[in-house]
């Protein structure tokens, strides 16, 4: 690959063209004049690959150059300390909003990328007090800016601060109690206990990295983007001042756009023919509206139709993740839309009692359910207090969401186990004979490795950790549940690597999680809830951290400062989260604990988890043979039945009509039938338009600039989008103070903000 980030004369070797050569075949048909040719089974559509595979992405998107410059450097230790604090207070603010979002990594390493640059050219250089012979000043400013600002160094402080925006799932564990328990976890418990969490995953994955990480398959789609921009800025100065012109251009106008539906226009993040035409209409038909067809709110509606032009929400992630992926989301959407308006309408598990969407739970008369009443300030079970507030009930939505989500774990593990497991077992032999024929594997092999035993020690330590918080925290979780949890994550980590690393998306494995706990501390909510921090959120670090190895791998990031990055990134995180959660968590938390929420603010995730911890934790009485939610564990074992019967169909007919048969990811269709259950819905649609723009028509017709631009414009938009968001959470949202609403007009009116009817 040259410079420019075209393919050059070495990788296209047997793949150039010639008159006459019969082993390329013109692809005609409906694509007319589009010039498409065949290479040995490989596509190219105007001399550029169409990108289809692991080892495609291996091959031709990323390049294996290494040209040895330094990875850890006071300046990318710097740098990547400081926007740590942003990338990590992003990511916080993003769990209390009504879409959980992720920080774009591409926004974090390009603005490190502009303040990098400001450095090595603006803080003065060794040899200019060289040349006056202040020798010992020349020392010290060679420290201090060590000269162009390199990829390596600029890889490291990225990775510094993606590792710690990564760590802020542990932290819900602690709003949860702070909200539902009025318990105040001290710092130095919520420090120690997310470290533990974040560096048992890490400990995990770097164990698992022959078969997670290392193989040519494993690409981690969502770091793609990072991947190919870092190359690209470093390696062609005058095609990365297109892309640097193109990111700001791109930035600035997604940041002067994003004011108007995050604040002063907020009908434009939920446009609903449907609601704007039924304004008039009786309140009857506008209600079944605005269950349907109305998402610009927190947990409204449905969404069907809505159109969202709030980047915010949208996100880059749709321009990265296969189509493989994307096209068994849209199949799940459809059975969602299906499922939960009957699920509604048809007064299932007495749906009509209770928010159609909410994550929240009730008790029978529909209003919020009174668990500190229930639990005590011991948080544990008082039997004569659950007889008078009864059990908790859900709404049907989330019962839905439940049940596939226990789908999606159940069909997770036997599609490994059927489907993939030719792949495992091979990788498992690359790794007993320490080989493995992926390039960028090869060219790290020059560098010294984190042995085993180093993961070992980072397990034992984060081990021990945890142990502090369970014997001194007020976590109510004895001993041997937190071995258990960590036992558990530990098996199933694997399984959602995998998926993750070849697909771009992972299962939620959450209730399986809740399951055990509630079988193991029957009447402990918080026990339960710490469970699953030392289970769920291990498998969840794991992926996080897992997708910065391999990133480390395309980059060619010496292991041991890999190593340093992300515990030191992930260390910062920890302090980061919990203050900005404690923050967010003071200034709104009527809103949060509102079962509904608002377009700014929402406790869905936090509730959520509440949900799960109150109710597993009676799973005997709710989850039993007799309870009202018996099918949402039996959901595990109806997850893999399937999954058998499709890969029975598979060995007989894999192809039926043009659909390859391995293709349909059942776990990833179970996880999005029941993604509509709470937050902003009206986003679906954009989404999918997103998606079909980059992977179909940019990435099969236009593969030149989708390899070039495609990512850079995903981060610019998500960059611009996500700071003016930091900013105004805490100018007029309220994060920190008293918030600033803007006035009310037709688009920002005092109901819901699409024009649906408010219930």
């Amino acid at each position: 690959m040259d410079p420019s980030g075209n393919l050059g004369a070495g990788d296209k070797k047997g793949f150039e063209r010639e008159a006459n050569d019969p082993k390329y075949e013109a692809i005609e048909g409906a694509e007319g004049s589009v010039n498409k040719e065949v290479s040995h089974g490989k596509r190219y559509v105007n001399g550029e690959p169409v990108i289809e595979s692991g080892e495609d992405v291996s091959n031709f998107v990323i390049d294996d150059r290494d040209d040895g410059d330094p990875a850890v450097t006071f300046r990318s230790f710097v740098l990547g300390t400081v926007i740590a604090g942003l990338g990590a207070a992003l990511a916080q603010i993003y769990i209390f909003k009504p879409t959980d979002i992720m920080v774009s990594g591409i926004f974090l390493m390009l603005i490190i990328y502009t303040f990098g640059n400001l450095w090595a050219n603006l803080v003065p250089q060794a040899h200019l007090f060289e040349k006056r012979g202040w020798s010992r000043a020349a020392r010290v400013f060679t420290f201090i800016n060590p000269g162009p600002f390199g990829l390596k160094e600029h890889v490291t402080a990225t990775i510094i601060s993606s590792s710690a925006s990564g760590t802020s799932t542990a932290v819900q564990n602690f709003a949860v109690q702070k909200l539902f328990y009025n318990a105040n976890v001290n710092a130095t418990t919520a420090v120690l206990a997310t470290f533990s969490t974040g560096m048992f995953g890490y400990g995990l994955v770097g164990l698992l990295r022959p078969l997670t990480v290392n193989p040519a398959e494993m690409v981690y789609w969502g770091q793609l983007p990072t991947v190919t921009v870092f190359q690209s800025l470093h390696w062609d100065k005058k095609s990365a001042r297109k892309r640097l012109k193109l990111f700001w251009t791109a930035f600035t106008g997604i940041a002067l756009w994003e004011v108007f539906p995050a604040y002063i226009f907020p009908t434009l993040n939920g446009v609903s023919l449907f609601c704007i035409a039924s304004a008039r209409a009786p309140t009857n038909i506008r209600t079944v509206f605005t269950h349907i067809f109305g998402g610009g709110d927190a947990n409204e509606g449905l969404g069907l139709g809505s159109l969202s032009f709030d980047w915010q929400y949208i996100g880059s992630l749709f321009m990265s993740l296969p189509l493989l992926q994307q096209a068994n989301s849209w199949v799940g959407y459809a059975i969602c839309y299906v499922a939960m308006a009957g699920i509604y309408f048809g007064n299932v598990w007495n749906a009509k009692n209770y928010p159609m969407l909410s994550t929240s739970i009730f008790n029978l008369q529909g209003d919020r359910y009174n668990q500190t009443f229930v639990f005590g300030t011991k948080f544990q079970l008082n039997e004569t207090a659950l007889a008078i507030e009864g059990l908790p009930q859900l709404t049907g939505t989330t019962v839905w969401t439940y049940m596939t989500a226990c789908w999606s774990i159940g069909g997770l593990i036997a599609h490994c186990v059927l489907f993939w497991r030719g792949y495992v077992w091979d990788s498992f032999k690359l790794a007993k004979t320490g080989k493995q024929p992926d390039r960028h594997w090869i060219a790290m092999q020059k560098y010294e490795e984190v042995e085993w035993w180093w993961y070992i020690i980072l397990l034992a330590l984060a081990f021990l950790a945890g142990l502090i918080v369970i014997i001194k925290g007020n976590t109510t979780l004895p001993w041997y549940g937190y071995i258990v949890a960590l036992l558990l994550g530990s098996f199933v980590a694997p399984f959602s690597n995998l998926l993750y690393a070849r697909l771009g998306s992972g299962i939620a494995t959450n209730q399986l999680m809740k399951m055990v706990a509630g079988v193991l501390h029957p009447g402990k909510p918080v026990s339960n809830l710490y469970f699953s921090m030392w289970s769920h959120d291990v498998v969840g670090a794991s992926i996080g951290l897992a997708g910065d190895l391999k990133m480390g791998q395309y980059l060619k990031i010496p292991p041991r400062a890999l190593f340093m990055a992300q515990i030191w990134g992930t260390l910062l995180g920890a302090f980061i989260n919990y203050a900005v959660m404690t923050s967010i968590i003071v200034s709104q938390k009527d809103t949060l604990l509102d079962p509904i929420g608002t377009n700014v603010w929402s406790g869905a995730t936090v509730q959520s988890l509440n949900s799960a911890a109150v109710t597993w934790s009676l799973a005997g009485k709710i989850y039993g043979a007799s309870g009202p939610y018996v099918w949402v564990p039996v959901g595990l074992l109806f997850g893999m039945i399937p999954t058998g019967i499709q890969y029975l169909i598979f060995k007989r007919w894999p192809v039926i009509k043009g659909i390859h048969v391995d293709r349909i990811i059942l776990p990833v269709i179970y996880m999005f039938a029941g993604f509509l259950s709470t937050g902003v819905s009206s986003i679906v649609l954009s989404s999918v338009i997103t998606g079909i723009i980059s992977q179909v028509w940019l990435r099969r017709y236009h593969p030149g600039w989708y390899r070039k631009y495609n990512y850079v414009l995903g981060g610019a938009l998500d960059g611009g989008a996500q700071t003016v968001i930091f900013i105004l959470s805490f100018a007029v949202y309220g994060a920190s103070r008293t918030p600033h609403p803007f006035p009310n007009w037709w688009g920002n009116p005092p109901g819901n903000v699409d024009h649906c009817l408010e219930l």
